[in-house]
């Protein structure tokens, strides 16, 4: 299916027109079909000649009063079948909707000069002719009609065939935002939403976001006709389980849950409005349109040099599912016009807390293009979550560094490596005896939100001289203990070399300087072990004293472990409970021991 949007000034016959190339009534209010004037979006379709692929009309609104209803249409649709009337020719709202459409990027158009058979077509056709070639549809084919007649039907089939034929092909393996349009209820059935599929593919039992809740696809129609699955681009009604109809309308957006971010704060570049050279002074209070959703947002500049483009941070009175890239307008509903077309640049954009903040946030944004990239992204974040990575539209390198569901900038790891070797130097100068900069605390130094993420540092070349151990961030070559410290421990690693279990005394140990606090550091730095109170033995005593036990009979007795290991009761009995504590001997009813 392609879709197409009308547009047009009021009463120049685009209701009409859909009516007679479809055989359907576009107009869904009595009121509507009372008054001759459409008041909200009306749906048709039809299959051209020579085609398979049907093609849909979304119908808009006309009158001034009804521009949302009009922008709510033509947002999420890529092609538009701009209308003007012969007898009528260019009219206000004719320069609205192109204003629109030009501050939307369409590119993909035909005009369609109705009510030929009342006037000369050709000057009017002529003179909307130049007003399209000044905006982003250019130059288009034009075909002169009249809707009442059939004059020129078969022209403009052709024509509409020709354009819908053109349009880019669909991403049907897209993430999926479809904004609503439309919700009702349907006896039976429950809450109904319809909306323009611009990309994706949905099926029935498909679990999609809605704001911050998880609906379910119960059923799908497209046409009329009841499918699975739907394939962009289509019209597509959607009946859903999980919302009432209360709590679903137009401007809402469903989505594939977890591959959008909502943001109320996002930065975006402003262009002129069409045929002005330079970006305009924007109100404080604008509405920003975007899909179908129209959602009020305060400005604040972040550039206030004149220029082309200006860019722009907008906070949103609701969030909404957005991407960089995304393409949107601005409009002042007070004075009735369009302010500029927007490209969003950042839906996650940091504080601006310090003077000059948003001076310099222009200038970090002004090389942005407005495309996702990882590495754009990730250069000028330093650090995200892949999932939001992932929901910004990126795909992600397989050479980027990452830990713990981070991803880093390849480019910032050496910067943290100096910083780490400098907090690291810190700790060490401040509190000697601490053996090493907690990881924690390493974390918090960089800024880090994951200590996993120290991994990725301590790997940079930078960090070569520090190492992790025990859960801290210490000096590779000092062990992390002081010059007397560690010379007084290397006489108690010296002692026990010949005698593995003959822990010192506490008076050898106060002799050589190590009390209470040099203790802790020794073993917090992994040079010594502490095996129960004042009972301190090389690093590897645990494994050595494993190592003999298992030539005993087991079980085995406490005399016959103290004899093997050729040490005293002092020593064997706290350190059979430290291995017993470690799960590496168990003790049976009798006391007796055994490996495990």
């Amino acid at each position: 299916m392609r879709v197409v949007a009308t547009a047009g000034h009021v009463d120049h016959g685009k209701s009409t027109l859909v009516r007679a190339l479809t055989g359907m009534e576009p107009d869904r209010w009595a009121e509507e079909r009372r008054r001759g004037m459409t008041i909200d979006l009306g749906f048709a379709w039809t299959t051209l000649p020579g085609d398979d692929e049907p093609v849909a009309f979304v119908d808009v609104p006309g009158h001034e009063r009804f521009v949302t209803q009009m922008l709510a249409g033509v947002g999420p649709v890529p092609a538009t079948m701009f209308v003007v009337a012969a007898d009528s020719g260019w009219m206000p709202q004719s320069t609205e909707h192109l204003d629109a459409l030009d501050a939307l990027g369409v590119r993909d158009g035909l005009l369609v000069v109705t009510r030929s058979d009342l006037a000369d077509p050709e000057l009017a056709r002529d003179e909307a002719l130049e007003h399209l070639a000044e905006s982003s549809l250019g130059r288009l084919p034009a075909v002169c009609v009249s809707g009442a007649s059939g004059i020129g039907l078969p022209d403009l089939r052709a024509a509409l065939s020709s354009l819908v034929g053109g349009l880019p092909a669909p991403d049907v393996d897209a993430d999926v935002r479809l904004w609503v349009d439309r919700a009702f209820t349907v006896r039976g059935a429950g809450t109904v939403v319809t909306g323009t599929l611009g990309a994706g593919t949905v099926r029935v039992g498909d679990e999609l976001a809605l704001g911050s809740r998880s609906v379910t696809v119960r059923g799908i129609q497209a046409l009329g006709e009841t499918v699975d699955p739907v394939r962009a681009v289509a019209r597509v009604a959607l009946n859903l389980r999980g919302v009432g109809l209360d709590e679903v309308g137009r401007g809402d957006a469903l989505t594939t849950p977890g591959r959008w971010l909502r943001s109320d704060v996002v930065d975006v570049r402003v262009g002129p409005p069409r045929g002005a050279s330079t970006a305009v002074d924007l109100p404080r209070q604008v509405m920003l349109h975007v899909g179908s959703a129209a959602v009020a947002a305060r400005v604040r500049p972040l550039s206030l040099e004149p220029g082309a483009t200006r860019t722009v941070r907008l906070t949103l009175r609701e969030p909404l599912p957005l991407r960089p890239g995304d393409h949107a307008l601005l409009r002042d509903p007070g004075a009735h016009r369009v302010l500029g077309g927007v490209t969003v640049l950042d839906v996650r954009p940091p504080a601006l807390r310090r003077r000059g903040a948003a001076r310099a946030r222009a200038g970090e944004l002004a090389a942005t293009a407005g495309v996702p990239d990882a590495r754009d992204e990730l250069a000028r974040r330093r650090l995200m979550r892949r999932d939001d990575l992932v929901a910004l539209g990126a795909s992600v390198p397989a050479d980027v560094p990452a830990a713990g569901g981070w991803l880093v900038d390849a480019s910032w790891l050496s910067s943290l490596a100096d910083r780490l070797v400098a907090a690291v130097a810190r700790h060490t100068e401040e509190q000697p005896l601490d053996a090493g900069l907690p990881a924690k605390a390493a974390a918090q130094a960089l800024d880090l939100p994951e200590p996993r993420l120290l991994d990725l540092v301590l790997a940079e070349p930078g960090a070569s001289s520090l190492i992790a151990a025990g859960g801290r961030v210490r000096p590779r070559d000092a062990g992390g203990l002081p010059d007397a410290v560690r010379a007084a421990v290397a006489t108690v690693r010296s002692d026990l070399a010949e005698a593995p279990f003959a822990a010192p005394e506490a008076g050898r140990l106060a002799e050589l300087g190590l009390r209470t606090r040099e203790l802790g550091a020794a073993v917090k730095a992994g040079a010594l072990l502490k095996v129960g109170d004042g009972i301190y033995l090389a690093p590897d005593a645990a494994d050595v004293a494993l190592a003999r036990l298992a030539d005993l009979p087991s079980p085995f007795t406490l005399s016959e472990a103290r004899q093997a290991l050729g040490t005293t009761r002092r020593v064997a009995v706290p350190l059979l409970e430290y291995l017993a504590k470690h799960g590496r001997t168990r003790r049976d009813e009798e006391g007796r021991h055994s490996l495990r």
